[in-house]
């Protein structure tokens, strides 16, 4: 960027500064923190702390150690994991994203139960303070590494456990406030996180950072899975099979396009979550006590219902602090995890589709995948 010599001096170090950050790659935006980071923390966090999770949890079952030590050792590297992740959204070179593995430890260790919000936060600061000194003297292997390390870990001492505490008693308050009322908070935390889940944001990452588990657990798991085998369902006309796989199994984001084009064919997946999240709370009593991370994932992979099924057998530590316990599923348990999951919104969705699209509010093709 060339610089008037005439501009002001003010301005002159305003251009400079946008200079240095875009052939730093250090974009201030929020998709870069608030969509692409994020996105990537919920990824880490399924790489480590939610397939340790399932590993454990078959291991602890099945009596089998060498499962049960896998399990635990991935579980053990969720922080890092997080901070590499977020640090590869952030395009971090690679002294910066090595360095994060302590920055990741450090933040998720200090900020205890809120531990993932903290890793965002502080991961995000430490990743670009590293890019901004990334090969600027000849002494990079000591510089880089000290100034993303030495800022991260001295944030994570500061204010991690301050972040950690704050969303953890957020996520308390939601936990508590599904317990007193189950029909109003079955309904928002349902269609909340649901619709998180759609966007082009985490809502396994915004569940993890909260503790989302419990009762709001399930809402949460409800409201994703509602959307997913919603969309998956409404628009097999159009996407067949394949269509029928990558978004149930895979993800309702995909749907994103065709949202923006025409809201309204969001209408049925949402209503269908306003719906089976109060069934979910108020007449199944149904509880995702697994890893956090599980109640915002749904059916991708699974994830949600095998969360809820981990949360019963062997209870997530932050479960655990909001008085879950092991317990023996009934039958009743059974049906309204499965009815819930996937069997009421693969019927509730299209009965409220077909009647949308007899008010003409959306056509044949509008859920055409790309």
């Amino acid at each position: 960027m060339k610089i008037d010599r005439k501009m002001p001096e003010k301005e002159k170090k305003v251009s400079k500064f946008k200079a240095f950050l875009k052939r730093k790659n250090i974009e201030i935006s929020w998709k870069r923190y608030g969509i692409d980071a994020l996105g990537a923390m919920a990824q880490g966090l399924f790489c480590s702390l939610l397939i340790g999770t399932i590993f454990k949890t078959i291991g602890d079952q099945t009596g089998v150690a060498f499962l049960t030590s896998i399990g635990s050792y991935a579980m053990a590297v969720s922080g890092p994991a997080m901070a590499v992740a977020i640090g590869y959204a952030l395009k971090a070179d690679p002294m910066v994203l090595f360095s994060l593995l302590a920055v990741g430890w450090a933040a998720n260790t200090e900020g205890g139960a809120g531990g993932p919000l903290a890793v965002l936060i502080i991961a995000i600061i430490a990743a670009e303070c590293g890019k901004a000194v990334s090969k600027e003297t000849k002494v990079d292997i000591l510089v880089t590494p000290a100034v993303t390390i030495g800022v991260g870990v001295a944030l994570s001492m500061l204010i991690a456990p301050p972040i950690g505490a704050a969303a953890s008693a957020f996520g308390n308050l939601i936990v508590y406030a599904t317990t007193l009322q189950p029909l109003l908070m079955g309904i928002a935390v349902s269609v909340l996180v649901g619709v998180a889940l759609t966007l082009p944001i985490s809502s396994a990452a915004i569940c993890a950072a909260l503790g989302l588990t419990g009762l709001a657990g399930g809402a949460a798991v409800a409201g994703c899975c509602a959307q997913m085998v919603g969309f998956a369902v409404i628009s097999f006309r159009e996407n067949r099979w394949g269509g029928l796989v990558s978004q149930g199994l895979g993800t309702s984001m995909l749907q994103m396009p065709n949202i923006v084009k025409n809201p309204r064919v969001w209408i049925a997946p949402t209503l269908t979550s306003a719906i089976t999240g109060p069934i979910a709370t108020c007449v199944f009593g149904l509880q995702m006590n697994g890893a956090p991370i599980n109640s915002g994932m749904g059916t991708c992979g699974m994830c949600g219902p095998i969360g809820v099924i981990t949360g019963w057998l062997s209870p997530s530590e932050a479960a655990v602090t909001n008085g879950a316990s092991a317990v023996s599923a009934t039958a009743l348990d059974w049906i309204g995890l499965v009815l819930v999951a996937i069997v009421l919104p693969a019927v509730i969705a299209p009965l409220i589709h077909l009647f949308v699209r007899k008010l003409g509010w959306v056509k044949e093709g509008d859920l055409k995948l790309a």
